[in-house]
């Protein structure tokens, strides 16, 4: 059974998603971050015969729709995030995930594309599981990616040599692990959430989702369904 490991950063307001203020003041920022969460969360719940973790920066405490995150959360395994940057906490993210489920392939996905489904989550799931790959890489429109699946989470090692957050992550990501001798197969490309263009962009993918809402508010139009 595979570990859907979902990565991310409790959504306190100032401390997230700044890239979204403005027009976002930081505790909309926080809030729209914190329903992109939630979305990715239901996504991964509904996901059929995966193993739900989250690897978790920060605690819902201190979060802007911290209860009904943790409540989100229940019956999951959650880590608390480790290492001095992104590459590292990504990468012992995958060793803890290791050494709590030995043998066990990982997919790791973040919190920025609420747009996920549980069907396109299971899709990956099926392509890490594909004879003659060892690994999967989604790429995301801006040059990063948003999944990375290992058969041997341990290979996660080879983050700690990629810079994160460039135009060039995926195509050093992929070279990283083609380096050590991985088979990679390719998911679909996303858009995922960077700057206030990315959020209008992937709302008008999700109109119903907590998320879209979310943006909604900020650009003071009502969206059929109100907040959950």
């Amino acid at each position: 059974m595979t570990v859907l490991l979902v990565v991310a950063k409790a959504p306190v307001a100032g401390a997230v998603k700044t890239r979204l203020c403005p027009p976002a003041e930081p505790a909309q920022a926080a809030r729209i971050a914190a329903a992109a969460l939630r979305d990715t969360l239901d996504a991964v719940t509904a996901t059929p015969g995966v193993v739900p973790v989250l690897a978790l920066a920060g605690r819902f405490a201190d979060a802007e729709d911290g209860p009904d995150l943790a409540a989100a959360a229940a019956g999951w395994l959650v880590l608390p995030q480790r290492g001095d940057d992104l590459a590292d906490r990504l990468a012992h993210a995958y060793a803890d995930v290791a050494a709590a489920y030995p043998g066990r392939p990982v997919l790791q996905i973040g919190m920025d594309t609420p747009q996920l489904t549980a069907a396109r989550l299971a899709a990956a799931v099926r392509r890490l599981a594909a004879t003659g790959t060892d690994a999967v890489l989604g790429p995301a429109a801006d040059g990063g990616w948003w999944a990375l699946g290992l058969h041997d989470p341990r290979r996660a090692t080879a983050l700690r040599e990629v810079p994160m957050s460039t135009p060039d992550t995926g195509r050093l990501t992929r070279a990283a692990l083609a380096g050590r001798g991985l088979r990679i197969g390719t998911l679909p490309v996303l858009r995922d959430v960077d700057d206030w263009t990315d959020a209008l962009a992937v709302a008008d993918l999700v109109p119903t989702g907590r998320f879209a809402r979310e943006v909604a508010a900020v650009r003071g139009t009502p969206v059929a369904g109100g907040r959950q």
